[in-house]
């Protein structure tokens, strides 16, 4: 009997942390979708400005918009909280666009020996094609999109020199 008392109240007991695992993670999911309309609802420069905000927040030094034309490549540089350059590609697309492998080997061939990057990264409102992301995985670019974007703009995910 006392067994199965222990085993009844188990249950409710891991019932109960599953709903509330759940309702966080509803309440994530939630605060991320309003993170990415948000990006969405900025122009191109406004969103290269918010990627920088959110490099200075978690602690990265130098941070600069180098974004539109002529950049080479170039929107955000900053150094990492651990002094390595960073290099960073913004494309605010709709959700319907995805970046492409194009897209990446533009990137791929200034973000190294232009701007003398220690971390290159993509971060996108969208999505990424497969070849892109094959491009990005052969030449350890770094990829963020919108999930991950909204992960780290939330707290909730990593900031992409941390990976």
């Amino acid at each position: 009997m006392f067994l199965l008392l222990l085993l009844v109240g188990g249950g409710i007991a891991l019932g109960k942390r599953r709903a509330r695992q759940t309702a966080e993670l509803q309440h994530i999911r939630t605060l991320q979708s309003t993170e990415v309309a948000r990006y969405h609802a900025m122009g191109p420069r406004e969103f290269e400005h918010a990627i920088a905000f959110l490099c200075e927040r978690d602690g990265c030094q130098g941070v600069r918009v180098v974004g539109g034309a002529g950049d080479l490549g170039a929107d955000v540089i900053a150094n990492a909280p651990d002094g390595r350059r960073i290099v960073i590609q913004c494309k605010r697309y709709g959700p319907t666009t995805k970046v492409g492998s194009p897209d990446l080997q533009r990137f791929g061939g200034t973000c190294y020996s232009v701007h003398g990057a220690q971390v290159a990264t993509v971060v996108t409102t969208s999505v990424f094609t497969k070849p892109a992301a094959q491009y990005a995985a052969t030449n350890g670019i770094r990829l963020f999109d919108e999930a991950a974007l909204a992960a780290w703009a939330t707290h909730t995910g990593p900031a992409p020199w941390t990976l």
